[in-house]
């Protein structure tokens, strides 16, 4: 979502970096851009006045223009203040209210938003990873099917669902479902409100008798984060006539501007408390503040890439592979095993937006075709293999080839492309099991490099030759890159 706000913030920075003495004037004409940048972005024009007011403040001082690394410092003094618009005053309210089991959680917002998805959402989130006993209850007596969409949504999220009564108003449905709650021995129950295509007297009214009747521990108001700045006023009209004590921003993974979620807060004083990053029912990510701020200005968030990753591989399978890699295994089986669990943690894209520096590659990927379609044509290709040949791909002669590519649509290039990056892979993965400790991330160098001194830690790398670099991707198309690092550390 936040894609050309970083790209025109990263040009700007990168300039900056390059001039080694920063006067006032190349910090104000820097700024200017800024502005220029979050304004495109649909951030309200209030919070961007307000943003490049206190970056300016701090950025022109002596402290920041006579420093060693001015450019680095104005980046830091942008990354602070990003953080302080996203967090607000009070980011201790940030934290869902759960507890007084059980509480009340009351879903509110415009038709269309994504209220009802979410709220399973929410469950299945309350259930996996808070360990919580959850109930949830459709109030939704307009929208046809609307009870059934979340029955079925909750059985497949694995969370209880108050039975549907026919003909009962929204009203007798939320006492119901506080019995049921209180007497069902559940932690949560979630009421999930009726939506209208706009806000109207009607709406208000039954929102306000529904959080009356079951008193919510949080009133979550679930907002399209494609909205742009009518979000904003979504937001204020339903706190002012209900209450919200928190915001669901849904569809962050589009291609929106962003500037909701950047307005949001310092506008409603609202914290955005969850984000919809995708359509299943696990993609629902806590707001960090921080890691979006980190996002934003092309820093990455590799705490996120953790954590989905410990989410994503099953310990058992890692720790079966690993011990195959030191033994110096490495075939078509493991090979699927690492190209699906790159689609897990989000594709090339997703993994390529949380690595530190790696921004300015997600096009270039995508100019050279290097993206989940071609992954998914790979693991449809290795699917396409007996056992033996996924086992022994050195068999893999001129008649089998073309057997492969017939069972998989493809062409006997693309087996080709495949199997020359397999033997690449099965080199560095040898290396890998020999040399031991350390051996991994000697590996991942090498996957994504080999370079001597390989790419810069927490920055993009020094250099960019892109023609070089869609030269390799174009040539290899998969995920054992290597050489895309010259020997000097440059891509």
């Amino acid at each position: 979502m936040f894609e050309n706000l970083s790209e025109r913030l990263s040009s700007v920075f990168e300039r900056l970096t390059r001039q080694g003495a920063l006067s006032e004037n190349d910090v104000s004409t820097a700024l200017r851009e800024v502005r220029t940048a979050l304004l495109e972005a649909d951030v309200a024009l209030p919070v961007t006045r307000s943003f490049i007011r206190a970056v300016q403040k701090k950025a022109t001082g002596q402290a920041v223009t006579r420093s060693v690394t001015p450019g680095q410092q104005v980046i830091k003094i942008v990354h602070d203040e990003l953080i302080n618009v996203l967090t607000g005053d009070d980011s201790e309210t940030d934290q869902l209210k759960i507890d007084s089991p059980p509480a009340p959680i009351l879903m509110v917002g415009l038709q269309g938003s994504g209220k009802t998805t979410t709220t399973a959402k929410l469950a299945k989130r309350l259930t996996d990873v808070n360990g919580k006993r959850v109930l949830v209850a459709s109030l939704d007596t307009n929208r046809p099917a609307a009870m059934e969409q979340l029955e079925i949504l909750g059985r497949q999220a694995g969370v209880d669902t108050l039975p549907i009564v026919a003909g009962q108003t929204a009203q007798e449905i939320a006492r119901r479902a506080k019995q049921h709650a209180m007497l069902g021995g559940y932690d949560v129950y979630m009421l999930d409100t009726a939506g209208r295509l706009h806000i109207d007297q009607e709406l208000i009214q039954q929102a306000a008798e529904i959080r009356d009747i079951a008193n919510p521990r949080e009133t979550l108001l679930v907002v399209d984060g494609l909205t742009g700045q009518d979000a904003v006023n979504v937001a204020e009209n339903f706190d002012r006539d209900i209450g919200v004590t928190g915001i669901v921003l849904t569809r962050m993974d589009g291609d929106g501007r962003g500037g909701a979620a950047l307005s949001m807060r310092a506008v409603t004083g609202k914290p955005i408390k969850m984000v919809g990053v995708g359509e299943k029912l696990d993609a629902l990510e806590e707001f960090h503040p921080d890691r979006i701020a980190g996002r934003i200005l092309g820093m990455g968030d590799i705490v996120a890439l953790v954590e989905k990753a410990q989410a994503t591989f099953e310990k058992e399978k890692t720790e079966r592979m690993i011990r195959r890699f030191q033994r110096g295994r490495f075939n078509m089986n493991d090979l699927r095993m690492q190209l699906e669990q790159t689609l897990d943690l989000g594709g090339m894209d997703g993994i390529l937006s949380m690595i530190p520096g790696m921004g300015k590659m997600r096009s270039l990927t995508s100019q050279a075709g290097f993206n989940d379609t071609l992954i998914r044509h790979q693991i449809a290709i290795i699917q396409s293999m007996t056992k033996i040949e996924r086992a022994n791909p050195q068999i893999l002669q001129a008649s089998r080839k073309k057997r492969i590519a017939a069972g998989c649509g493809l062409e006997v290039s693309d087996i080709n492309r495949l199997l020359k990056m397999h033997r690449e892979m099965s080199k560095v993965m040898k290396r890998m099991g020999k040399q031991g400790k350390g051996g991994f991330q000697q590996a991942m160098q090498a996957m994504f490099g080999g370079g001597a001194g390989g790419p810069t830690s927490l920055g993009a790398p020094q250099s960019m030759n892109r023609e070089k670099l869609l030269q390799e991707l174009k040539g290899l198309s998969g995920p054992g890159l290597r050489s895309s690092l010259d020997p000097g550390g440059k891509i």
